[in-house]
């Protein structure tokens, strides 16, 4: 599912920011930018988010600003030299000034030596990273709930649409048998009228037999009602689960399929291309629960 979330602090050396998106994906994946040092943080903060998030994908934005101290700069003082050295004899050879300001140096490559260490620096800010961190999934978390709210409620929108035309089919399939005996019964008749020829009720009556065995769909709708039952326990389920809905989308789909195949009835016809089209939907929704 979708979703955003952020969080800012200011600690008393440290400034933290974390930015957190969600897209759509059957599979888990985390994607983070960070500062410079603080990717090492990247399996901490995998951990937490695989607690909030199972599935999609998960895009990360950490940024850390410390303050600086005095100690964290240092002037490399044997640079420093070789930029004078080399100003000088510039200007011996030019017949340019010799006065050279420091200040100007300063700004040269190499000059600052930066001992900040970032990977140190990113496992001491962690007890601060952390917290906003979790801020930021806790409102992110909030905005997924609302979608999933709503894609519930589509998802069994959806499954009544099945549940209602399983149930017209199951109405239907008894007169399917009865409309098939008048139909073989007429063309028998007429071809024995024609060839001036007599068949026995039992030959009728078996034929009629084999039909109904080939056209039963009773056990498809049977495990199809008990598909949206488990479908919709699984929706409501407090822990519910993506990969499951997922499974159970298939096994409707089975037995949408079954049906479409034996039933020898335009009517019948008609609600499983209702069926196929509700459960489509179904499929397409699925694939965004968590």
């Amino acid at each position: 599912m979708t979703g955003f979330g952020e969080a800012h602090n200011r600690f008393d050396t440290l400034s933290v920011a974390v930015e957190l998106r969600t897209i759509n994906s059957r599979h888990y994946k985390l994607s983070l930018r960070a500062n410079e040092g603080y990717g090492a943080l990247e399996p901490q903060i995998d951990a937490l988010v695989r607690k909030r998030v199972r599935r999609g994908t998960v895009q990360l934005n950490l940024h850390v600003q410390r303050a600086t101290k005095a100690d964290d700069y240092r002037i490399n003082s044997e640079v420093l030299i070789g930029y004078l050295n080399q100003a000088k004899l510039v200007a011996q050879a030019t017949g340019a000034s010799d006065k050279i300001a420091i200040g100007e140096l300063l700004t040269l490559p190499g000059v600052i030596d930066d001992r900040r260490a970032p990977e140190q620096n990113s496992q001491e800010d962690w007890p601060h990273i952390e917290p906003t961190l979790r801020e930021a999934l806790a409102a992110l978390t909030k905005m997924r709930e609302a979608e999933g709210r709503a894609l519930a409620a589509d998802l069994q929108e959806n499954c009544q649409i099945i549940g209602e035309q399983a149930a017209a089919i199951e109405r239907r399939a008894p007169d399917v048998s009865v409309g098939y005996r008048e139909r073989l019964t007429e063309r028998v008749n007429r071809s024995l009228s024609e060839l001036n020829v007599t068949v026995e009720p039992a030959d009728l009556l078996r034929e009629l037999s084999l039909f109904v065995d080939k056209s039963d769909i009773s056990e498809e709708l049977v495990r199809l009602k008990s598909h949206l039952v488990q479908f919709d326990a699984t929706i409501n389920a407090q822990d519910s689960s993506g990969r499951k809905l997922e499974f159970i989308s298939q096994e409707m789909g089975r037995e949408i399929n079954t049906i479409g195949s034996k039933a020898n009835d335009t009517e019948i016809s008609q609600h499983v291309v209702e069926m196929k089209a509700a459960l489509e939907r179904i499929r397409e929704q699925v694939q965004n629960v968590e």
